[in-house]
């Protein structure tokens, strides 16, 4: 067992979190049980995702997407309510980390991304609230748009969304997961030959051709998964927690 609030700190100061402004409380939402024995993650703090989380009989949930986000609505509907019943009646911990776990070297969705498409030399790339979250990479060899859309997906999801308009040699990656077609132009500005992200969105086929780069989008949860699930398992090794990472499939 290991005391919840010394595994709190440990992500907090692993992740850096304090030091990236989000739209969410990031860190320890919600306090549960005071000792744990089982972490669980998972992307989005669904209902679904709460309660399997409490029936594996885990006492503190990881998500990259928590509760409280600044745009939502203040009162608590009949939606919210359930999710915060499953988290007591579970006595269940929810710590959410966000860009700060987007953004992280070693864990992080974006850096993990790029290993996985076996991208080398990585600088930081896409600017937010101060602080980078995205890496631009290179592919040595240089990849062809066919062999690139593979690597997604067979390594990410498959069937990613592509508009191939960028050059016949890919070179350097631009890489954001998530919704982050704002930073399309800057890939394309950082030198990038593709840019893969999560989510698309309206412009992007007409702002990729007129910026002469390939633009992939795999999927915003599809993107998501890495950097919660390997929380999960550095808090598992560094405390000798069980950890089980829940995926709940979402197309977007």
């Amino acid at each position: 067992m290991a005391a919840r609030d010394e595994i709190v700190r440990f992500c907090d100061t692993t992740l850096d979190a304090d030091a990236y402004p989000d739209a969410l409380p990031v860190g320890l939402q919600i306090p549960g049980a005071a000792e744990v024995r089982k972490v669980a993650s998972g992307v989005s703090a669904s209902l679904e995702l709460l309660r399997r989380a409490t029936a594996s009989g885990a006492q503190m949930l990881f998500v990259h997407h928590g509760l409280f986000w600044r745009n939502e609505p203040r009162r608590i509907d009949a939606r919210l309510k359930a999710r915060l019943q499953t988290v007591f009646d579970g006595d269940l911990s929810l710590v959410a980390y966000h860009l700060c776990l987007d953004a992280h070297p070693r864990i992080g969705n974006n850096a993990l991304i790029c290993q996985a498409l076996e991208l080398t030399d990585l600088k930081p790339f896409a600017e937010h609230h101060g602080h980078t979250i995205g890496f631009v990479g290179t592919a040595s060899p240089a990849l062809t748009i066919g062999e690139l859309e593979a690597r997604v997906g067979a390594r990410i999801a498959p069937e990613p969304l592509v508009f191939a308009d960028g050059p016949a040699g890919i070179e350097r990656v631009a890489v954001v997961s998530g919704a982050a077609i704002g930073d399309l132009d800057a890939a394309a500005d950082a030198g990038a030959d593709a840019f893969v992200t999560g989510e698309p969105a309206e412009p992007a086929m007409y702002r990729a051709a007129e910026a002469g780069i390939h633009f992939l989008a795999a999927g915003h949860h599809a993107t998501e998964v890495f950097g919660v699930r390997a929380l999960g398992d550095l808090v598992a090794e560094t405390f000798a927690l069980e950890h089980e990472f829940i995926d709940i499939p979402n197309p977007v």
